[in-house]
């Protein structure tokens, strides 16, 4: 198994500053075929306003938008140039409501999509949106980079946040390319006490011996639930074992539930400190 197409989504130049070499050493690890994605945002005008917003107005933003896409090009180029793998240029005509519909559309068509962390500081719903809608709905795997931090290897020991459900199970096989290439594999599952978790504990132990047959040797182990957020409990363990990749399932619930309960996809969205590949 492995990665063949690898798309890495691109929003502006410090985010391509930061994403396009980590995807380039992804994509030589596995002799990959580098897709970028950067969406050009056409503007959408309402009748309300319309009156309000000149034609220049409206071309002076199209004309900084598209030399905006210019620059991140030419930065893509430049760094690929020298590549033995294909590096592809895909630049995509949206909305600011469809972007996140049209990046899943293309990255449907890839192995592995690559995206970065939001920046907290910024409370912007639309980019939440776009990265929920990617994880949720391109049907791939999703490496998510910290927006903080140098990752010049990623997988050489993979920690697998084991839930036993539908998602974590896709997310497992979907790693296997990383793992494969890597030196060690956890699998770390939370249990509550005074709870029978031997369900989850059988599950544990069977996926371990699923990945052996691999030829990955996956070393299995658990924590009882602590006062903190699963996804802390997670990061905790992979600081303790030196894991440079976190899998996981993504979106286990319902909106509703990650809205009234929390969720450990949306802790460790807004909290990782390692790259976190999430399936759904």
């Amino acid at each position: 198994m492995s990665y063949k197409t690898i798309a890495v989504c691109l929003s502006d130049e410090a985010d391509a500053k930061r994403l396009i070499p980590i995807a380039i050493e992804v994509a030589r690890k596995f002799d990959a075929h580098l897709m970028a994605l950067y969406s050009l945002q056409n503007v959408e005008i309402y009748a309300s306003i319309s009156m309000e917003v000149s034609a220049s107005a409206l071309a002076q933003l199209r004309q900084s938008q598209d030399a905006k896409a210019s620059r991140v090009k030419v930065l893509f180029d430049e760094l690929t140039r020298t590549e033995n793998f294909v590096a592809e240029w895909r630049q995509i005509e949206t909305s600011v409501a469809s972007t996140g519909e049209r990046l899943s559309e293309q990255a449907r068509c890839a192995d592995l999509v690559i995206m970065s962390q939001l920046d907290q500081d910024h409370n912007l719903p639309g980019p939440a949106t776009i990265l929920r809608q990617v994880i949720e709905h391109s049907g791939r795997p999703v490496l998510v980079v910290p927006r903080y931090g140098k990752y010049s290897s990623i997988g050489s020991r993979t920690l697998i946040g084991w839930s036993g459900t539908g998602e974590a199970a896709r997310a497992v096989f979907d790693a296997i390319p990383f793992m494969e290439k890597g030196d060690e594999t956890y699998i770390f599952y939370v249990t509550t006490p005074g709870k029978s978790d031997r369900p989850l504990e059988q599950s544990a132990h069977d996926i371990a011996t699923v990945l052996d047959r691999h030829t990955i040797k996956a070393t299995v182990s658990q924590h009882s639930k602590s006062p903190i957020a699963i996804g802390d409990e997670l990061l905790n363990e992979a600081a303790a074992t030196g894991a440079d990749l976190v899998v996981t399932g993504a979106y286990g619930h319902s909106r509703l539930y990650d809205f009234v309960i929390g969720a450990t996809t949306t802790h460790l969205l807004a909290y990782m400190t390692v790259p976190v590949l999430f399936s759904r």
